[in-house]
């Protein structure tokens, strides 16, 4: 992991992958709340739905009755999705980071909402 990556982004790097591998989904994401709290999802898809791993982390945080995200993670073989930054940046806000790393847990991008 990057030298500039804290413990606690690191962890969501973990945790994600961990939610990935699990099912043997896509994608993982895991969000950091702003008490600290984490909430890790893999991707749904199903015949009529479809929910990025991203988009369902935030989306149990939301229903967790959470003020906001400080932080996320994303593990997967492809380019995240702009739309997933979206979903983050919509109830997170600006400049908050959101790693990208690969299905090993090594980081290739931070990308910022």
């Amino acid at each position: 992991m990057p030298a500039d990556l804290t413990a606690e982004d690191a962890k969501l790097v973990t945790l994600a992958r961990a939610a990935r591998a699990r099912t043997r989904a896509a994608e993982g994401a895991a969000v950091r709340d702003t008490d600290g709290r984490t909430y890790a999802a893999c991707t749904v898809q199903l015949d009529t739905v479809l929910l990025s791993a991203l988009q369902l982390a935030v989306a149990m945080a939301v229903s967790s009755g959470v003020k906001g995200i400080e932080a996320a993670a994303v593990v997967t073989d492809h380019e995240a999705a702009q739309l997933d930054v979206e979903v983050v940046r919509y109830f997170g806000g600006a400049a908050l980071p959101v790693v990208v790393a690969d299905g090993n847990g090594e980081v290739r991008d931070v990308v910022h909402t």
